[in-house]
């Protein structure tokens, strides 16, 4: 039995795809025809490669992960089975669900295409088991990481995640405060709970260049001191901060290039931007030789500043048309998944690294 973050990945990316099948979660009602006609139906006529794509590739880390958690469980017999026929039955859930949504169309195909991926998820975990590479995994993270790594572990796998929804700043995660605002007055509306609802004195402004540098510079940095609170050496903090910066720079990358076209993947690395980086890398450099418990302190200061200063700031015209490319275009599969990992990352990173401070045996 061994103690491994596939489990709490697994639940993670189980509640992402939910939200990604059934957003935008309106106008639910009851269309007259059988929950089941669509597994009769004939295989639809009209379909494209994105579809066959993000059908099988959205569900291989599901199945990779639900097999690896099985693995690592000392369930070895039964991860090939558990992992297929978990996803299986999620998929048909969330096909079954969109018959109740006008704007969602259920698929016998799109579920074959998912339990497909599934499938060759859970065989590659399999395989990789057999040839021994989990296992020179398992020795990787004894050496590089401490033994109660796996929080800070998934949080660093899904911060590359995060980065892909748009943000009003580069590395800028966490933006919820205009949108919750919105999301309460339109649950309260018509109700006396709405006077209720604190209103803010002045409205939100937009950013001053100084603070647009100081959320890159933080944004780059909280994942760097994440990685300290949970790695050993420091020479291996060095490697690890190099990669924070490759998987940064291009997850970053690839979200402008899928908003705006490959032609313009690099245009949000401008001169301040550039000017944050090297000084957030400079700064984590100088921070590898910082103890365990003191890195999660400074994580959790970053942490504090960057979600305020990012929620004093408006979601602009132009930010609001960047949004609309993902809410209304092919990339709608991959809305939900991106959306709330960019929103609840660095709370879920601020509640992680007070568990550490609160653990007292966390020193060195």
């Amino acid at each position: 039995m061994h103690k491994t973050s596939a489990w709490p990945l697994a639940l993670v990316y189980v509640g992402l795809i939910v939200y990604a099948s059934l957003y935008p979660f309106t106008y639910w009602r009851d269309q007259g025809v059988d929950f089941w006609w669509y597994l009769s139906a004939p295989l639809p006529k009209y379909w494209t490669g994105f579809d066959v794509v993000s059908n099988v590739l959205g569900y291989m880390p599901l199945g990779f992960l639900l097999a690896l958690s099985a693995l690592r469980s000392g369930r070895e017999r039964l991860a090939l089975r558990w992992a297929i026929l978990t996803a299986s039955l999620l998929s048909l859930a969330m096909e079954t669900l969109q018959v109740y949504l006008p704007r969602r169309v259920p698929s016998n195909l799109d579920l074959l295409l998912n339990i497909a991926g599934a499938a060759l998820g859970a065989g590659s975990a399999w395989s990789l088991e057999r040839l021994g590479v989990l296992q020179r995994w398992s020795r990787f993270r004894a050496q590089w990481f401490v033994e109660e790594a796996r929080g800070g572990l998934v949080l660093l796998a899904l911060w590359p995640l995060a980065l892909l929804f748009p943000a009003v700043v580069p590395f800028g995660l966490g933006q919820v405060l205009e949108r919750l605002e919105v999301a309460l007055a339109d649950a309260l509306a018509d109700s006396p709970f709405l006077e209720w609802l604190p209103l803010r004195d002045l409205e939100l402004q937009p950013m001053l260049p100084a603070v647009e540098w100081l959320c890159v510079f933080l944004g780059v940095l909280i994942p760097c001191l994440l990685g300290y609170c949970i790695i050993r050496t420091k020479a291996r903090r060095a490697w690890f901060l190099g990669w924070v910066v490759v998987l940064g720079m291009g997850t970053t990358a690839l979200s402008s290039a899928l908003s705006f076209g490959p032609q313009h993947a690099w245009v949000w690395l401008s001169v301040p931007v550039k000017a944050a980086l090297i000084s957030a890398v400079l700064l984590a450099g100088a921070l590898i030789w910082t103890p365990r418990r003191a890195s999660a302190a400074l994580a959790l200061l970053a942490l504090g500043i960057d979600v305020s200063l990012i929620n004093q700031t408006p979601m602009g015209p132009y930010f609001e048309q960047t949004l609309f490319s993902w809410e209304q275009g092919q990339f709608i599969r991959f809305h939900g998944l991106a959306q709330w990992l960019g929103w609840l990352w660095p709370f879920s990173t601020l509640v992680y690294v007070l568990s550490l401070l609160w653990d007292r045996e966390v020193k060195n």
